[in-house]
C-alpha cells in the first residue's frame, strides 16, 4: 500500500454523512470508528480532525461490510453540507453550474485539502478534472469514486432533466465491481486514462438553473467568506506557499503569469489566494520573482538555452528585460554567471 504524500490532518465535518451511508449500507459505523481512533464529539464537530491514514482505513473496513451497495458510492450520493449549510445554500441558489465551481474552493479549504477539481473547456466539452494534491496516488479508487459520485447526484439535482453527461475518464484500472459504475452513473466509463474527469457539453455551464435566488446567494457567499477568514493561518513557510513552489517548478510557464492563473491552477479564487499570502506576510510577486531566479539559474548553468530563450520562457517583454532582472537578483549579469565554474 502506497503511502499518501499528504499527511496533514484534514477536518472531518464530513463524519455524520459517514453514519447516513453506512445505515443505508446495513451497518454501524460506530466500531468502526472507535477501532480507527477516531473521535466522534458532535459537538465540537467544527474542531475535528481525521489523519489521511485513518481514513483510508475507515473507507477499506466500510466497503468491506457494506451489503448489496458499494460505499464510496452511497457516501457521494448522500453526501450534503449538513454541517456547513451556507455551502449547500450557494450551491442550490446558483444561477448556473459555472457559478458553483466557487465551491470546489470551499470544499479544499474546509473539507479537504488534498483535493483538487478544476475546470477545463476543450472544444465543445467541458472536462471537470479531479487531482489530488502533489501528485497523490491512493491505494484504492475509493475517495475518486465518492467525489465523482457527489458531482454527479449535485449535477443531477441543479439541472434536473437536462442532466446529460457524456463521459467518466478514471486513471485507475477496471475494478472487479467494474458493473457498479455503469449501473450508478449510466453513462460511458473509460478506465486507465490519464486524467479523471467528469466530462459533458460545455454549454450545460450557462443553462440557467430553476433554484437562481441571487439575493440569498449573495448572503450564502458572505457568510461562508466570513467562516474561511476565521480559520487557522498557516506556518510561514508552509501550505499555500510551498504550493505555489511547487507549482511554478511543474509549470514554469507561470512564471511569466500573473496571480489570476496561479490561482486557476490551484483552484482557489484569486482574492482567496491574495488573502492567504497577505495572512502570511508574503507577496506573490516576490513568490514569482524568486521562482524566476531559481529557474533562470538552474538554465543558465544547464547551458542548453539561450539567454533569449530563457528570457522568453520565463516570461520577460523583451531581451533587456531579463539582464536587468537577474542582475539585481544575482549582482552578475546572466552571461557572467553562465561563465562562473558549477559547484560540485
Amino acid at each position: 500500500m502506497s503511502r499518501p504524500a499528504y499527511s496533514a490532518p484534514i477536518p472531518f465535518l464530513t463524519l455524520p454523512n459517514w453514519v447516513k451511508a453506512a445505515a443505508h449500507c446495513g451497518f454501524n459505523i460506530q466500531p468502526v470508528f472507535r477501532e480507527h481512533g477516531i473521535d466522534t464529539d458532535l459537538i465540537h464537530l467544527e474542531t475535528a480532525t481525521v489523519s489521511p491514514a485513518q481514513l483510508q482505513q475507515v473507507m477499506a473496513a466500510c466497503v468491506a461490510r457494506a451489503r448489496n451497495h458499494h460505499y464510496p458510492f452511497v457516501l457521494g450520493e448522500t453526501f450534503a453540507f449538513d454541517y456547513m449549510p451556507d455551502i449547500g445554500t450557494f450551491l442550490t441558489t446558483s444561477s448556473t453550474l459555472r457559478e458553483t465551481l466557487r465551491v470546489f474552493d470551499w470544499v479544499r479549504e474546509l473539507i479537504n485539502p488534498a483535493l483538487n477539481v478544476r475546470l477545463e473547456e476543450r472544444g465543445e466539452e467541458a472536462w471537470l478534472l479531479l487531482e489530488f494534491s502533489r501528485g497523490e496516488t491512493l491505494p484504492a479508487p475509493y475517495f475518486t469514486e465518492t467525489t465523482f459520485a457527489s458531482i454527479y447526484k449535485f449535477g443531477r439535482t441543479l439541472l434536473g432533466e437536462r442532466a446529460v453527461f457524456g463521459r467518466l475518464c478514471l486513471q485507475h484500472a477496471a475494478p472487479p465491481y467494474a458493473a457498479e459504475y455503469a449501473r450508478y452513473f449510466g453513462i460511458e466509463i473509460r478506465f486507465g486514462q490519464p486524467q479523471q474527469a467528469l466530462v459533458f457539453e460545455r454549454d450545460l455551464l450557462d443553462v440557467p438553473l430553476q433554484g437562481a435566488f441571487p439575493a440569498l446567494h449573495r448572503q450564502a457567499e458572505y457568510r461562508v467568506q466570513r467562516q474561511l477568514t476565521g480559520l487557522p493561518k498557516s506556518a510561514p513557510g508552509e501550505g499555500v506557499v510551498n504550493l505555489i513552489g511547487q507549482t511554478f517548478a511543474a509549470r514554469p510557464e507561470l512564471l511569466g503569469q500573473g496571480i489570476e492563473r496561479m490561482a486557476e491552477a490551484l483552484n482557489l479564487h484569486p482574492r482567496t489566494l491574495q488573502r492567504r499570502l497577505q495572512d502570511l506576510g508574503q507577496g506573490y510577486a516576490e513568490l514569482q520573482a524568486r521562482a524566476r531566479f531559481h529557474k533562470a539559474a538552474d538554465w543558465l548553468q544547464a547551458g542548453e538555452l539561450s539567454i533569449e530563450a530563457i528570457s522568453e520562457r520565463l516570461g520577460f517583454s523583451d531581451r533587456r528585460s531579463f539582464p536587468r532582472a537577474f542582475t539585481r537578483w544575482a549582482g552578475i549579469s546572466p552571461s557572467s554567471f553562465r561563465k562562473k565554474p558549477r559547484k560540485v
